[in-house]
């Protein structure tokens, strides 16, 4: 199974990469600069990444480069898990922008990739989205990043139906793991390993966190369905469905003897409720089915920041 694998320098893209490759797929990965251009925790992210992909730098999603890779050999399945993140969190967040960005010669890239024998296109989606996962209505977009998300969907929906192409959508909430940008994870470890309490600010959102490997292993277990099927469906599977305050002293608990740290944490009286209440994905599966030890993924957490 050849797969081409978008966005794989980010945080989950590492993960899928890794997962796929375990499962005997070749990984073709455009990356939108060169590895040595990649510093931080995304240049330890590419550096892991080399390792079982074949990198295409200075490659962006449609653009002549990519067309040309797209054009000269098949591929099983496009798993596009790139999207444009510049400013995420900003309310100012360039929302056609980032669709343009996301879907660029769309068609055409379909197009190409379909007279090639393409069997399945798998996009990312997120819980973050309008319409997504299950929570407090109304169910919109967590921000313009989500909003933006959402439509890029639609658009790439409308092709693949268009063009007659499977079309799957994986839907990530909130991996969590080794090689984890600053997000709520890191920020509880980093707190702790500077001997700080670890304050959430807002403990009453309910959420779902997943650990990284096993959201990865089920991504590459749908890749896999979707090709051998040459069919699509929508599957958002679920970590720990709980308050984000319950989450941090999930945390905790298990990495305080892992890390030989404190791990303290202070619940804060919640005053911001900008973003839904509760939003959680909706597919319950086995970690067991996957071979997945949830201990062990603690272990590699923690060994992962003793280490770094």
């Amino acid at each position: 199974m050849k797969i081409l694998l978008t966005g794989a320098s980010s945080f989950s893209g590492m993960w899928f990469a890794e997962k796929l490759a375990a499962r005997g797929a070749k990984v073709v990965a455009p990356l939108r600069g060169t590895p040595e251009n990649y510093s931080g925790v995304r240049g330890k992210r590419v550096e892991r990444l080399r390792q079982i992909a074949d990198i295409v730098p200075d490659c962006s999603f449609g653009d002549e480069k990519f067309m040309a890779l797209v054009k000269a050999a098949p591929f099983d399945a496009l798993c596009h898990h790139a999207a444009h993140v510049a400013d995420y969190r900003s309310m100012d967040f360039d929302v056609v922008g980032a669709v343009a960005a996301n879907t660029r010669n769309l068609r055409f890239v379909l197009e190409a990739l379909g007279k090639n024998g393409l069997k399945a296109v798998i996009a990312t989606g997120s819980v973050f989205e309008q319409d997504e996962g299950a929570g407090n209505a109304p169910m919109r977009a967590f921000s313009p990043y989500g909003l933006s998300k959402g439509l890029t969907w639609q658009v790439i929906k409308y092709w693949c139906v268009i063009l007659g192409l499977p079309l799957g959508k994986f839907v990530i909430a909130n991996p969590f793991g080794p090689y984890e940008e600053p997000r709520f994870g890191a920020f509880l470890v980093n707190t702790w390993r500077k001997g700080e309490t670890a304050e959430v600010r807002t403990p009453r959102y309910l959420r779902d966190n997943i650990h990284v490997d096993l959201l990865a292993l089920a991504y590459a277990g749908f890749v896999g369905e979707c090709v051998e099927k040459r069919e699509g469906r929508r599957f958002g599977p679920c970590g720990y469905v709980e308050t984000q305050g319950a989450f941090a002293q999930r945390v905790a608990a298990e990495l305080k003897d892992r890390l030989g740290l404190a791990c303290d944490v202070r619940l804060g009286v919640q005053t911001d409720f900008s973003e839904p209440l509760a939003r959680i994905n909706t597919d319950i599966i086995d970690p067991a089915a996957y071979g997945w030890s949830e201990a062990a993924a603690w272990d590699a957490m923690a060994e992962y920041y003793l280490q770094s």
